[in-house]
């Protein structure tokens, strides 16, 4: 295949996040290339919860019963902890969600491992863009090239001071060099935007120039995958996740729960050769064998890998033309399952707003809700997996915290101003104990089952692929009308009616306008005040606080594929 030479956005990284995010973006219909450096998908689990946010995402690309019978049965999504796998004094729980039988999502999550994932999502992408996916292919250099100047000190030569090329106006892009892994050939790539999803060492951060802060090396592990006959041993107490407690080490993860799995052996760089250690495969045949209280275990080793613990995150998730996103922005310890999760909801979050900025329908300063956005959910979620990384007793998983994320930023409308009280306390990104308000301005659309047998089963179905408006039946010619007005200026906005019940008592004659993603940006409580009212709301939200001083305006194209 001929390597294209010019494209709007180009992913650097092919894992879960470069690869949602290549799907997300054939979805909203914005060329793209996505360059990964390895020649095939992930050979190890690595991450293994897929949050119920993150089915979600999948259902809305139409991945969700793939990518669930690549996983786990639904059985198996609990947590055991005991001395080893044949304590009879063990303790199984499940994961936190559905308290009290409410039901806020009908996409729960499950344990579906990395290795199995990837190449789901990598069908799907090659499927949607054939000519975009290219793996054993590696960024070797960019520079950004483009004139004017900027208050971010870009200059007009494309010269940063701080050694990263810049530039970043309407006209310029970024040139990149790849290396083709197989031939040793290099070419020149021209894109409108560079989004590195290249993993905690991201080349493309540190080209960029953006910082990592926080604290790294809080634990050293050696994840071993093997293959032994443990279905039966664990028949009854079959769970995602093993945790052992003292005197046991480590713990054990479930690949199928049968015959393949992951041990997970604590060490400390200091004291232990771990390159020793690795070499010697009876020796962590006999480490298996002694975690699992089983010494006449017949172990198989396949594989290992060394990772380490950090709690990072970026000073900046956009400098100029370059964005960042999953562990490239943020490194999660991985106690709570969140990590990946967060960087599946950063691909979803970002997705609509390069297809709007690509499309000519928003500024470009829309990106830059992408951080004010996603930067306080990844800083949360980080918090939180460090406080369970020092419990003592355990820590539950819940898998609907993503579900909870609440924005604030210029691309929400909020009727709902926060407290002018300095002492008063600000509303988390995130709401572990589901105590906030649900349904308003920056909060994911709620989900409702709908009636009936065929149709949307939810209305989550009802979202997308870009702005929905939902209103009351009987007010529904009003905001049509409106939708034909924003329609003519090329803002296309589906409209959906549904009963007034479902759209809160706050808003019996008003409509509801949610973005691509699934968040509420605008509440309207009252009929339209004028032909215009939507269209004006609309405008802000993608204007983003582009600055109007350069006297430019968003242009009247929407991607509506």
């Amino acid at each position: 295949m001929r390597f294209p030479e010019r494209t709007s956005v180009l992913i650097v990284g092919g894992g879960p996040v470069g690869l949602t995010l290549s799907v997300l973006l054939s979805g909203y219909g914005v060329p793209h290339l996505l360059v990964e450096a390895h020649p095939g998908t992930s050979h190890h689990p690595k991450a293994r919860g897929v949050s119920a946010r993150s089915m979600e995402i999948f259902r809305r690309c139409g991945l969700e019963e793939e990518i669930r019978r690549a996983g786990l049965p639904a059985s198996q999504v609990s947590f055991y902890r005991g001395r080893d796998l044949v304590d009879p004094d063990f303790v199984r729980t499940g994961v936190s969600g559905q308290e009290g039988g409410v039901e806020r999502t009908p996409s729960p999550g499950l344990i579906c491992s990395q290795d199995a994932l990837e190449p789901v999502l990598l069908r799907r992408a090659r499927e949607l863009a054939p000519d975009g996916i290219r793996f054993a292919t590696r960024l070797l250099s960019f520079a950004e090239h483009g004139g004017g100047v900027r208050a971010d000190g870009f200059h007009a030569d494309g010269f940063h001071a701080d050694g990263f090329h810049g530039g970043g106006s309407p006209a310029g892009g970024v040139h990149a060099t790849v290396e083709d892994g197989a031939t040793g050939e290099r070419h020149t790539v021209r894109a409108d935007w560079l989004v590195g999803c290249d993993g905690a060492a991201s080349t493309v951060r540190e080209g960029a120039g953006i910082a990592m802060e926080g604290p790294t090396g809080l634990g050293h592990y050696l994840s071993v995958r093997f293959e032994a006959p443990l279905g039966e041993v664990v028949a009854d107490r079959a769970s995602a996740s093993y945790f052992l407690t003292p005197p046991g080490r480590g713990g054990f993860l479930a690949v199928d729960n049968d015959r393949h799995w992951i041990y997970q052996y604590p060490y400390d760089p200091a004291h232990e050769d771990i390159a020793r250690l690795v070499a010697d495969r009876p020796r962590l045949a006999e480490l298996v064998r002694d975690a699992a209280g089983l010494p006449d275990l017949p172990v198989a080793v396949r594989s290992t890998m060394t990772w380490r613990m950090d709690a990072r995150l970026a000073s900046a998730y956009r400098r100029s033309r370059v964005l960042l996103a999953g562990d490239a922005a943020h490194t999660v310890p991985p106690t709570g399952g969140h990590g990946m999760n967060t960087g599946l909801g950063d691909a979803d979050n970002l997705a609509w707003k390069l297809a709007a900025v690509v499309g000519g329908t928003a500024g470009e300063a829309l990106l830059d809700s992408y951080e004010a956005e996603r930067r306080p959910v990844a800083r949360q979620v980080i918090d939180i997996s460090l406080a369970n990384s020092r419990a003592r007793s355990g820590y539950r998983i819940d898998d609907e915290l993503l579900l909870t994320a609440a924005y604030r930023s210029t691309a929400v409308l909020d009727t709902v101003p926060e407290p002018t009280d300095p002492t008063a306390t600000v509303r988390p990104a995130l709401d572990p104990e589901h105590t906030h308000p649900v349904g308003v301005p920056g909060t994911r659309l709620p989900h409702l089952r709908l009636a009936g047998p065929t149709g949307p089963a939810s209305t989550l179905d009802l979202v997308g692929p870009g702005f929905t408006l939902l209103a009351p039946a009987v007010t529904e010619p009003a905001w049509r009308s409106q939708a034909d007005t924003a329609a003519a200026t090329g803002l296309p906005v589906a409209v959906r009616p549904l009963p007034p019940a479902l759209l809160g008592a706050d808003t019996p004659a008003g409509a509801v306008l949610v973005r691509p993603d699934g968040h509420i940006a605008w509440r309207a409580p009252h009929r339209p005040a004028d032909e215009t009212h939507m269209l004006t709301a609309l405008r802000q939200i993608l204007s983003a606080g582009w600055s109007r001083s350069e006297g430019r305006s968003p242009s009247t194209r929407l991607p509506h594929p």
